[in-house]
């Protein structure tokens, strides 16, 4: 149970005692609140630990995720977590401080909520045949739209693995591999660890990490000479200007964004604007029932859902 090995040991030792394997196995969040109990969200329900979560448990657990060195962890800390060892996730709320309108430390943490990460692999293969033009060998340009937790960034990994291998599990004929550039602004998709990420996204990818998306996209088109350029959660003031550069750079584009319609796009000012300037020609909407399965695709050059 490597996972606990990042907790403070009167916490460890409670999560050892009252979780098995079976249980260990569907763990997708724990979250430690200061003077609360601690729950842990398995993927079909809720289990609550009865222990009280003290002030020296969240400073002992905060020292471990960051090595004993907060002051290195600095910039992801103000951005609200701390990616760790095998790309789990630690979302951090308390105490804001900010200057100049910039978030320069949270202090008096109150809350740590470990997100567990977890590779899925195959689960792009339904919406390849909608992302893929076989009949000109390129990508469409593509926004894949979903709620929280709806299994955006699982598919979008394992989508980044499949085209830049160039791996075919469909009847049609083989896909060439394409050279893909991430700009992963929270360290999501590849979810880097000292310079290595704990994701599997294939050999032919390049990846920025902790950047604005408006500067990570112009660099990496600039530098790496991408066949498509990846970024997670868009719909940000200037998405619109860098995409743009991008596209008519020659380069081709798959996206995220929050949403669960098309509607529901069209009240994001940057994302209609990409929409009404015919910048995207695939938006898939994935259900928010089911994780990662498919509501609506919607072919965008003939206004149609397919």
């Amino acid at each position: 149970m490597d996972i606990f090995k990042n907790f403070a040991n009167r916490i460890r030792e409670s999560l050892i005692k009252n979780i098995d394997i079976e249980q260990y196995k569907n763990i997708e969040e724990i979250r430690i609140r200061n003077s609360k109990r601690i729950y842990v969200k398995l993927t079909n329900r809720d289990l609550v630990i009865d222990y009280i979560v003290k002030t020296e448990d969240v400073l002992e657990t905060v020292q471990l995720i960051s090595e004993n060195s907060i002051y290195s962890y600095q910039n992801q800390i103000c951005n609200g977590y701390i990616t760790i060892k095998g790309g789990h996730r630690v979302g951090i709320s308390g105490n804001v401080a900010i200057e100049n309108n910039k978030v320069i430390n949270i202090n008096y943490i109150y809350s740590l909520n470990f997100r567990i990460a977890k590779e899925i692999t195959g689960v792009s293969e339904k919406i390849i045949k909608y992302i893929y033009n076989f009949s000109n060998d390129t990508i469409y340009n593509t926004l894949i739209v979903g709620k929280p937790a709806s299994g955006k960034t699982t598919l979008l990994r394992d989508l980044i693995r499949n085209i830049s291998s160039g791996k075919n599990n469909t009847k049609e004929e083989m896909r060439r591999p394409f050279n893909v550039s991430v700009v992963d602004e929270r360290s999501e998709i590849s979810a880097m660890y000292k310079g290595v990420p704990q994701n599997d996204l294939g050999e032919r990818v390049d990846i920025l990490e902790n950047i604005p998306k408006i500067l990570g996209i112009k660099l990496m088109i600039r530098s790496m000479a991408p066949d498509v350029i990846v970024a997670d959660e868009i719909g940000g003031i200037g998405d619109t200007e860098i995409i743009n550069y991008a596209i008519c750079s020659g380069v081709r584009g798959i996206f995220t964004a929050h949403g669960d319609s098309l509607e529901s796009l069209y009240k994001n000012p940057e994302i209609s604007n990409l929409i009404n300037m015919n910048l995207l020609e695939r938006i898939i909407v994935l259900s928010s029932k089911e994780k990662g399965n498919i509501q609506r695709v919607y072919r965008l050059e003939n206004k149609k859902y397919v």
